[in-house]
């Protein structure tokens, strides 16, 4: 399948491609059929001399249609959608790997916990615009605002989630191919928001563990 998407990354991101092209081949279908039909109605019903205007009820029967389709495609999106969304939104899997993310004006701020696990001791470190993760492994995120509304978009993982000030939202992305892939913010923040950019760096489990030596040595 073509697409203009970029390029997957995230171990749930075909079910999320699958329902983003679900919807737009019925709404791009729903487009044409109406676009049709309006310059059809244009031509066919356009002024003519003699020819006088006639009041129509309408027909009910064509009305019940036109808002029963819709709402049973709806309906059965909803349902596609649930296992899906689900999955990425309504679980945390177990993982000993978590980051905080803390987007501010005009930049990321992301700290690891260090080798004791916990945030906000003496071995947390943090680095600006850089998230580093191994592939295969969930990534358990927490996310924070300092200012403003913010939005962590990583568009290869497939994930998108606001920050919000006065708030800890934690969700999770993993991963399956290393490479360097952007993490723009996606709400409008700012005068700098355009600049706002940072890099999650993918690194395979050895490369990884290499990278975590570098910055605690033992």
């Amino acid at each position: 399948m073509m697409s203009w998407l970029p390029e997957n990354i995230a171990t749930y991101g075909k079910e999320l491609d699958d329902l983003f092209y679900l919807i737009y081949y019925i709404t791009g279908a729903a487009f044409v059929l109406v676009t049709v039909l309006l310059v059809s109605f244009l031509v066919v019903y356009r002024e003519r001399p003699g020819r006088r205007a006639v009041y129509s009820h309408g027909n009910t029967t064509l009305e019940m249609v036109w808002t029963i389709v819709p709402a049973l495609i709806l309906i059965v999106i909803t349902f596609l959608s649930i296992p899906s969304w689900s999955k990425v939104k309504s679980r945390i899997p177990e993982s000993d790997l978590h980051v905080r993310i803390t987007a501010k004006q005009f930049n990321w701020e992301v700290t690891y916990p260090g080798p004791d696990g916990k945030f906000d001791t003496a071995d947390d470190q943090t680095f600006d615009n850089e998230l580093h993760v191994p592939t295969g492994k969930p990534v358990v995120l927490h996310l924070r605002a300092r200012d403003v509304i913010h939005s962590v978009f990583i568009p290869a993982a497939r994930f998108k989630q606001d920050a919000v000030p006065g708030r800890e939202i934690v969700q999770w992305i993993e991963v399956t191919k290393p490479g360097r892939y952007e993490i723009p913010c996606a709400e409008l923040c700012g005068f700098g928001h355009s600049g706002m950019k940072g890099y999650l760096f993918v690194h395979t489990p050895e490369a990884y563990r290499q990278w975590v030596k570098e910055k605690w040595p033992a």
